[in-house]
């Protein structure tokens, strides 16, 4: 039979048997990728979100970066969320500096450019991050490190090999960069200018409808409006604390533990003698004993070594013991068996021949076990408590892997757990609820990544006390369901449904200004309830001195030609503000003062940036770059927990 399919595949009509049998098999490939509904977001793990010149990006590495991304917002940010990340354009942001980095890296190599092994290994040796308690690096460390942040070595060293190659191929666009000195003081001169003219403004709720919108209406500006009404993911948390009472039963010493502790360390509660000393160390047993000589003969030290080159120095109290360790036996027993404001014999030493004043002897009478007892039973005490509640802690954390629940665990030890209200990332209340308790502060960050069913134990920051904890209830971040926030909604509608009546208003005022009519009374044949403009003459100077952020109608009134007015909207549907600039007054700037040098200086540094940014665009044109749209799509839903 299978010789049979063989002849039959080396005639004419086996050949179309075959090609006709390859295009079904690829047919039945390509309706299983469109049909999988297991893999990441609609597509595969490994399906492109993006092509540049032969490198593949895949929906996996663009989620981890957008996972990254925001996970560095959050440090600003704490209760940024995902799809909050995601509306404000994070994920189209991610994406471009995805690319970007992969262009960079593709043209350096079809260029020669190359970042070897030895150099990837120098920069992973750097980082502070994977260095141990020598502190060198430690690959132990190293290892611990990446996997705790979901990466494997090669993702690292290829992140780190893209990272150098962008290094290689983007500083020398701005290397040596400068700007025209002559520009630069015309822009210089920019800073002294003054502006005149006033600032209208039309608010939203001038112009809002009273009325309640229709069902239809609202549920159209719900949906299109949905990002502005997402709420925090919020959580849960019940805890319960432990500490030193919960084994005060079991750490006070016996007294077989004192005589112990009393033996071992019977050269603490010894008699104990110490001194301090003037010495000097000669190179010979002449000139020491030379020396030892003028000072019996009653001379200071200093004075007997006058001449010599050598140089008396003080050494602090010490005892024997340490000292014929740093010396020898013999200075020790020659500095220990002069009186107190004697010179002593010259002794032979590691570095010569010592001779020295005693300056002071100290000596502690020693003490009995009966006196030592009082501070040998609070340090063992010390010691006891600490070593059960590691011990205890540690039978926690024990019973905790064996299934138990906190419940359980506070029951053994007769703990009264906590649950917190409804809290945000950042430890506030959510919806009125009281923010979380100080000792809870220490493990929120781990209880908002953590899952529902896992307890977990942590000591808190420089305190004896434990705290066990675990998230009973999580609610992710979402848009608020439009029945639970409908006034909201329709306020929100009403304000934007005014903005849109502002706009046209501030076009008539704008018509006005054009025919001449001062803005005062442009505002005023509007006949609503409309502030009264704001006048404004001011520098930049003056504007950079109040050191605050500047308003953008004030950013806008100082970019906009003499004689003209510009509408511009206010946040929020807050409104519109009519920008009227009547006149300018040029600055001026001489050529050595210190405003032209800091012009100078920041244009070159804007010409740099520029310059960097056409040179990855090159680079993305050479390379070449093409986006799966639909990947992207898929991608942005999954993040925002779409199936």
């Amino acid at each position: 039979m299978l010789q049979f399919f063989r002849n039959i595949f080396k005639t004419k009509l086996g050949l179309v048997l075959t090609f006709a049998l390859l295009a079904l098999i690829a047919l039945a490939f390509a309706t299983a990728d469109v049909a999988n509904t297991g893999t990441f977001g609609g597509v595969g793990g490994d399906e492109r979100v993006a092509v540049v010149g032969d490198t593949r990006i895949t929906t996996l590495e663009l989620s981890r970066a957008a996972s990254q991304a925001l996970e560095r917002a959050q440090r600003q940010e704490p209760t940024l969320s995902m799809p909050a990340f995601i509306a404000r354009g994070g994920l189209d942001q991610v994406l471009n500096d995805v690319i970007n980095r992969a262009a960079i890296a593709q043209y350096a190599r079809r260029h020669g450019f190359r970042a070897g092994d030895n150099l990837i290994n120098s920069e992973i040796q750097k980082i502070g991050a994977f260095r141990g308690a020598d502190g060198n690096f430690s690959a132990e460390v190293y290892r611990s490190a990446i996997a705790a942040q979901g990466l494997t070595d090669r993702m690292v060293r290829d992140d780190l090999r893209n990272g150098l190659l962008a290094q290689l191929m983007l500083e020398p666009a701005s290397i040596g960069v400068g700007y025209p000195a002559a520009a630069a003081g015309r822009y210089a001169a920019l800073f002294k200018e003054r502006r005149i003219g006033g600032i209208g403004f039309l608010p939203a709720t001038a112009y809002a409808p009273a009325g309640e919108p229709s069902a239809a209406a609202l549920q159209q500006f719900y949906a299109r409006e949905r990002a502005r009404f997402i709420r925090p993911e919020r959580r849960q948390i019940r805890y319960a604390l432990f500490g030193p009472e919960a084994v005060a039963g079991r750490i006070a010493p016996t007294p077989a533990q004192i005589a112990a502790r009393y033996q071992r360390d019977a050269a603490q509660f010894a008699a104990r003698e110490t001194r301090s000393f003037t010495q000097l160390i000669a190179p010979t047993e002449a000139a020491a004993k030379a020396i030892a000589n003028r000072v019996a003969g009653g001379a200071s030290l200093a004075a007997a070594a006058a001449g010599t080159g050598l140089q008396p120095a003080p050494l602090a109290a010490i005892d024997r013991a340490a000292l014929a360790a740093q010396s020898s036996p013999a200075v020790a027993a020659a500095y220990f068996g002069a009186a107190q404001g004697a010179v002593t014999t010259p002794a032979r030493g590691p570095l010569g021949w010592y001779v020295a004043r005693v300056d002071q002897v100290t000596r502690k009478a020693g003490q009995t076990l009966a006196q030592a007892t009082p501070a040998i039973t609070a340090t063992l005490t010390n010691e006891n408590r600490a070593r059960a509640l590691a011990d205890l802690s540690a039978e926690v954390e024990q019973q905790l892997s064996d299934g138990g629940t906190l419940a359980e665990v506070a029951a053994t030890l007769r703990l009264d757990p906590q649950t917190t209200g409804p809290v945000i990332a950042s430890g506030q209340g959510y919806d009125g609820a009281p923010p979380v308790p100080a000792e809870l502060v220490p493990a929120l960050a781990t209880a908002f990544q953590m899952e529902e069913a896992a307890p977990q134990v942590a000591q808190l920051p420089g305190s004896e006390r434990f705290l066990i904890f675990e998230v009973v209830q999580i609610t992710p971040s979402a848009a608020a369901p439009l029945a639970e926030i409908r006034g909201d909604v329709a306020a929100a509608w009403r304000q934007a449904q005014g903005a849109q009546a502002a706009r046209a208003a501030a076009d008539r005022v704008l018509a006005r200004l054009r025919a001449g009519t001062p803005l005062a009374a442009a505002l005023a044949a509007e006949n609503r309830a409309l502030p009264a403009p704001d006048a404004v003459n001011v520098s930049r100077e003056e504007l950079a001195a109040r050191r605050e952020r500047v308003p953008p109608p004030l950013a806008l009134f100082f970019s906009m030609a003499q004689g003209t007015a510009k509408p511009l909207a206010a946040p929020r549907d807050g409104g519109w503000f009519v920008v009227d600039l009547d006149r300018i007054e040029l600055g001026a700037v001489t050529a050595n003062d210190p405003l032209a040098q800091q012009a100078r200086r920041e244009l070159a540094g804007a010409f740099a940036a520029e310059l960097t940014q056409q040179a990855v665009a090159a680079m993305r044109k050479e390379v070449g770059v093409e986006i799966n749209r639909a990947a992207v799509a898929a991608v942005r839903k999954q993040l925002l927990g779409g199936a």
